[in-house]
């Protein structure tokens, strides 16, 4: 087993090397991704930061002010980062194996396919606002004057792997409906839809139609976990008389296993039911 894992992961090196090499052949087309994402970032900040001009909190009694949002904002930019870095672009391409064929040459390698489909190909440019993430991080607790504890520094990085973990089963399970659908480039657009309701914290979402939906996005599709579990550990410890407190980092956990299975079996049915192109 930890000769497999370690197979593994010398052989996602030789994808990030190659990537970063493909990266650095066409410098300029990288440093434009890189500026133009980068500044896309900053404009949201500068946003936000007009926002709190007029108000002192993103939503009444829900404690996320203006630096504590900036600590959710910043979560939010190290998750997604790092999903468009790692599996983006791989799973944007999936659909044109499939129309191609090209998915013919990844069956026939000695690999898993969905690890194969998913790490090909690694966008250093968009690690860029990982790293805009950790200096707006930094700056919000230089406000707040806030030093996390050792239980928070250990805790942090498990759940934004998992919400990493999170979208991408949502994002590969939908791509891999390419296989009966063929050019999906609309449902795999739904991904962009469904992530949008994560971009704020889940208080927000109350009254008859807000409740509703954040019931749908946390317990059905749970993406409002990925983003409001880790910065919600960060910004306020856990009330012992709130319920939701104590069931959503349990929850998260679980809904990151269960949507790794769901979606290797989503991935796996679409393979059983791929044709090759030259049958």
């Amino acid at each position: 087993m930890m000769n497999t894992l370690t197979s593994y992961f010398r052989v996602f090196l030789t994808f990030a090397r190659n990537s970063l090499v493909r990266d650095m052949t066409f410098r300029t087309n990288f440093l434009i991704d890189l500026i133009s994402s980068t500044a896309w970032v900053l404009m949201n900040v500068a946003f936000y930061t007009l926002i709190f001009r007029y108000t002192p909190a993103i939503g009444a009694n829900t404690g996320w002010e203006k630096y504590q949002f900036f600590l959710f904002l910043a979560t939010s930019l190290l998750i997604n980062s790092l999903v468009h870095a790692l599996f983006m672009t791989n799973a944007d391409d999936l659909s044109e194996l499939v129309r191609t064929g090209s998915l013919d040459f990844a069956l026939l390698k000695p690999i898993d396919t969905q690890f194969l489909v998913s790490l090909v190909r690694v966008e250093w440019s968009a690690l860029g606002n990982f790293f805009v993430g950790l200096a707006l991080m930094g700056y919000a607790m230089y406000k707040l004057q806030y030093v996390p504890g050792v239980a928070q520094i250990v805790l942090y990085p498990v759940y934004v792997l998992c919400g990493v973990a999170i979208y991408y089963s949502l994002m590969i399970a939908l791509a891999a409906t390419s296989v009966w659908l063929g050019r999906n480039l609309t449902l795999f657009d739904f991904w962009f839809y469904i992530t949008n309701f994560s971009r704020y914290p889940m208080e927000i979402y109350q009254g008859p139609w807000g409740t509703p939906l954040r019931r749908l996005f946390t317990f059905c599709i749970p993406v409002l976990v990925v983003v409001n579990v880790p910065a919600r550990l960060l910004v306020r410890p856990i009330n012992p008389q709130s319920l939701e407190d104590w069931i959503l980092p349990g929850f998260a956990i679980l809904a990151t296993i269960g949507s790794l299975a769901g979606s290797r079996w989503v991935f796996q049915r679409a393979l059983w039911s791929y044709r090759s192109a030259s049958s």
